[in-house]
C-alpha cells in the first residue's frame, strides 16, 4: 500500500513538522504544490481529489473553506485546526481517549486533532470524571505554559529576533480557543480557570491542575488503568516527583507523561501532563492518527 497524502498548508509549523515525519516512509506518497500555486483554489481542488487523506494545516476558517471543497470527494481529512474539535460531525483525533476511539479514528471519514492544551488537559481529566474521583461539575483551575513555537510563524519569529525577551502569561480574560474541547471531552459543565503562558523557549509544554483531595492513590490507579498498554501516553509512578519539573523533558517524542504530585497527606494533588507541542500535542498527533486511518503501525514516523 502506499498512501497518497496532501498537507495543506505544509509550510507552516505543524504542516512542516508533518512533512519532516512522512518523508521518506515508502508507505506514503507526499502530494505537494509549488510554492506559487500553494493558495491557488484549482490547484488545491486537484490535490485534494488525487488524496487518500489530506491533513489540514491551516487558520479555521480556511480549514471550513477545505472541509467544504472536500465535501463531496472521496479524500479523508485530519484537520488541525480548532474548527471541527466539537463538530459531532468529526472524529477527535486522541485515540486514547477511551474505548472504542481508536476504531473510531480508523473508520473515520473526518478526523480533528486535538491542541496541545487540550491534550494534556482531556488525558488527566477524562479517566477522573469517568471514575468519579473528580466531578463533572467541579470548579476547577489550569496552569499551563509551552514553548513559543506553539504560537505560528508570528510568534515564533518574535522570539527569533529578540522582539521578546521574556515569558509572559495570555487569555487573561478567559477566553482560549481549547476551551471548548477541554470541557466536551473532559466532561465538565463548567468553564475551568485557565492561566497559560509562552516559555522563552522554542518547544515542550506542562499543564497541571491543582486539586483539594486526598485520593491521590485512586486517581494514580485511574489514570495507570486508562493508559495500560499505551504506545505513546505513560503514567510515571507515584511519589515520583522531580524537585522541578521540566516542559522540554519529551521534545523530539511523540510521548505524553502524567503524573500526580503535591502532597496527598495534606489533601494537596496536582495533576502534570508533560509533551512536546509539536509531538504529541500537534504534528505527531497527525501522523498518529494517520496511521490509525490507514491501519498502518500506529507508530510508523514517530
Amino acid at each position: 500500500m502506499n498512501a497518497k497524502v496532501f498537507i495543506d498548508g505544509e509550510v507552516g509549523t505543524t504542516g512542516l513538522q508533518i512533512r519532516d515525519r512522512l518523508l521518506g516512509r515508502n508507505d506514503i506518497s507526499l502530494i505537494s504544490l509549488p510554492a506559487d500555486r500553494r493558495k491557488d483554489a484549482s490547484a488545491r481542488a486537484d490535490a485534494f481529489a488525487a488524496a487518500d487523506v489530506a491533513i489540514l494545516c491551516l487558520p479555521d476558517d480556511a480549514a471550513r473553506e477545505a472541509a467544504a471543497i472536500c465535501e463531496a470527494l472521496a479524500t479523508r481529512l485530519i484537520d488541525a485546526s480548532t474548527a471541527h474539535r466539537v463538530n459531532p460531525n468529526w472524529v477527535f483525533g486522541f485515540p486514547e481517549l477511551g474505548a472504542g476511539q481508536r476504531a473510531a479514528i480508523a473508520g473515520a471519514k473526518r478526523v480533528s486533532n486535538p491542541g496541545c492544551y487540550s491534550t494534556c488537559a482531556i488525558a488527566l481529566l477524562r479517566p477522573l470524571t469517568d471514575a468519579g474521583l473528580v466531578g463533572t461539575d467541579a470548579d476547577l483551575s489550569i496552569f499551563g505554559i509551552s514553548g513559543y513555537t506553539g504560537g505560528g510563524k508570528a510568534m515564533i519569529a518574535e522570539f527569533e529576533k529578540g522582539e521578546t525577551n521574556g515569558s509572559f502569561v495570555y487569555a487573561t480574560t478567559q477566553h482560549h480557543k481549547h476551551m471548548p474541547e477541554v470541557m466536551h471531552y473532559g466532561n465538565l459543565a463548567h468553564a475551568p480557570i485557565f492561566v497559560p503562558a509562552v516559555g522563552h523557549y522554542a518547544q515542550g509544554m506542562i499543564v497541571q491542575i491543582p486539586l483539594h483531595t486526598s485520593r491521590a492513590v485512586e486517581i494514580q490507579a485511574a489514570l495507570t488503568a486508562h493508559y495500560a498498554g499505551s504506545q505513546f501516553v505513560t503514567v510515571r509512578p507515584l511519589g515520583q516527583a522531580q524537585a522541578r519539573e521540566n516542559p522540554q523533558a519529551l521534545n523530539n517524542s511523540n510521548m505524553l507523561e502524567l503524573s500526580v504530585l503535591g502532597d496527598a497527606a495534606s489533601g494537596r494533588v496536582v495533576l502534570s501532563a508533560v509533551l512536546d507541542n509539536l509531538g504529541k500535542g500537534a504534528s505527531g498527533a497527525a501522523v498518529q492518527n494517520l496511521n490509525i486511518m490507514l491501519g498502518l503501525e500506529e507508530g510508523a514516523g514517530l
